[in-house]
C-alpha cells in the first residue's frame, strides 16, 4: 500500500497521506479496475496483468448481481495496489483517445483519409508507404466515398476509409 506521496528530501520529515487521500487513491484504482472489466478480451490480453488480477477481472464479467460486482471491483482495486498502475492507466487513456500520441495518430489518419478522397496521387503515396494495404478494397472505398460526397449522402464510405487506414497504420506500427 502506498503510504507516502513522494520520497522525502534530505532533512525533511516524512508526511503520511491523509485518510482522504488514501481513499481517493483506492477509488482511482477501483475506477481503473472498472475500465479493465469493460475492456474487450483482445485488449485485456494485450495488458501485462498478474494472473490473479486477470482472473478477478474475468470473474467480475460473469457476475450479474450488483452487490457481487461491487465487491469484486473492491477486490480488483485491492489487487491493483500491488501492481504498477501507471502503464495500465496510460494504455487505457490511449485507447480512450486521451493521450497526445493517440490524438496525433487520429489526426494523421484523418489527413490521409481526406487526401485519399480528394487526390488520386495520394493513393500511390499511401500504397508506397503502407504496401500491405488491400489496394482493390481501398480504391473501391475511395470511389464510393467520392460518389456519396457528390450526391450529399451520409459519409458511410468515408468512415470505412478511416477504419481501413487506421487498421493499416496500427498494424504497421
Amino acid at each position: 500500500m502506498r503510504d507516502f506521496e513522494q520520497a522525502p528530501e534530505e532533512g525533511e520529515d516524512i508526511q503520511p497521506l491523509s485518510k482522504t487521500r488514501k481513499k481517493q487513491a483506492m477509488h482511482a484504482l477501483q475506477d481503473i479496475g472498472k475500465e479493465l472489466v469493460k475492456l474487450p478480451a483482445n485488449k485485456l490480453e494485450r495488458l501485462d496483468l498478474p494472473e490473479e488480477l486477470r482472473r478477478a477481472v474475468e470473474d467480475c464479467r460473469r457476475f450479474t448481481k450488483h452487490e457481487a460486482i461491487r465487491r469484486q471491483l473492491q477486490y480488483i482495486g485491492r489487487l491493483m495496489r500491488g501492481v504498477d498502475e501507471e502503464p495500465i492507466a496510460r494504455l487505457l487513456a490511449a485507447w480512450r483517445g486521451e493521450s497526445d500520441e493517440e490524438k496525433a495518430l487520429m489526426h494523421r489518419i484523418e489527413r490521409w483519409r481526406d487526401r485519399l478522397i480528394e487526390n488520386d496521387d495520394a493513393v500511390t503515396l499511401f500504397l508506397n508507404e503502407y504496401p500491405q494495404t488491400d489496394t482493390t478494397q481501398l480504391r473501391q472505398l475511395i470511389r464510393n466515398a467520392r460518389f456519396e460526397a457528390a450526391n450529399n449522402k451520409p459519409p458511410k464510405y468515408s468512415r470505412a476509409i478511416f477504419r481501413l487506414v487506421r487498421e493499416v497504420m496500427e498494424s504497421a506500427a
